[in-house]
């Protein structure tokens, strides 16, 4: 099992150029990559985004792109000469009555503005994409690492939770059959009250509790449940990605404990329910984290 939040640093370098990639993941439905790459690292996007794909199933991802190029031919510069000379020729005609000194240097010329530009050299393609595959896989593998550590600590968590679960469904499972009973025991006396010394139609009442009984009965929701539950713990040991099944599973496990609320007609078994959906929505926020 893995969470969906994690980060991953990743930097492969070769030949003067050096590239970082920085995952960051949080929870998402889908597999979501958010990325803003510079102009000169455009060629590298596919690479990233196909890494990623085969990779990774679920969760929002940005990424993060840094890059260097330390060779000797990574830039050049372009003197504008004409540009240089109409500035002497400018300072030459300016008077000498002023009282000026004549500071004109090379130097000094090539700090004017505009008349020096540094070209950024055209990048190898080929090249960023290799370091682009290299520094990705890098940073994939610390993400994973991350999202396997906090999703063993999501298996713990989940692991107690759905044994609440069936800790109270063996709890509605030993009341249910009383239900039916008590209702009998308290309509029997209710009539008793009403009717004094005639005696009670025990037909009719049989037939009554027979009837509570038909409309209260909950086994089968009971035996969903427990199939879930048992469902449940297998996906815990999953080796795929599993969170969308849980999130499927959790829905069916609180339609089934809605069911049982709503047939239960007794306090006990309806405080039991409550304690079992409170459960639910427990499980339901941590496996919008689970990939």
């Amino acid at each position: 099992m893995k969470s969906m939040t994690g980060y991953g640093k990743g930097v492969a370098s070769l030949d003067g150029r050096e590239l970082t990639v920085e995952l960051k993941s949080v929870n998402h439905r889908f597999l979501d990559i958010g990325m803003r790459v510079p102009r000169m690292l455009s060629c590298s996007e596919d690479t990233i985004r196909k890494v990623l794909s085969d990779r990774l199933s679920r969760g929002h991802v940005d990424v993060y792109l840094n890059y260097r190029n330390t060779r000797s031919d990574a830039k050049t510069v372009r003197v504008d000469t004409q540009l240089a000379e109409a500035y002497v020729h400018a300072a030459r005609a300016i008077p000498t009555s002023l009282g000026l000194r004549d500071d004109l240097t090379i130097a000094n010329v090539l700090r004017l503005p505009d008349v020096t530009e540094i070209i950024a050299a055209d990048e190898d393609d080929e090249a960023i994409n290799a370091l682009a595959l290299e520094a990705t896989n890098a940073a994939v593998d610390a993400l994973e690492r991350m999202r396997a550590a906090e999703g063993e600590r999501l298996k713990a968590a989940l692991s107690q939770g759905v044994d609440s679960m069936a800790s109270f469904r063996e709890m509605i499972v030993l009341r249910a059959p009383m239900v039916a009973e008590e209702y009998r025991r308290k309509l029997t006396e209710r009539i008793e009250q009403a009717l004094g010394e005639t005696e009670v139609d025990r037909v009719r009442l049989a037939t009554e509790v027979a009837l509570f009984a038909d409309r209260a009965c909950i086994d089968e929701e009971l035996v969903r449940l427990e199939s879930h539950i048992v469902q449940f713990r297998s996906y815990l040991e999953a080796e795929e990605p599993i969170g969308r099944k849980m999130d499927f599973l959790i829905q069916e496990m609180n339609r089934e404990c809605n069911t049982i609320g709503s047939k239960a007609n007794d306090a006990e078994l309806t405080a039991t329910v409550l304690l079992c959906k409170a459960e639910i929505e427990k499980l339901r926020e941590q496996i919008q984290n689970v990939e």
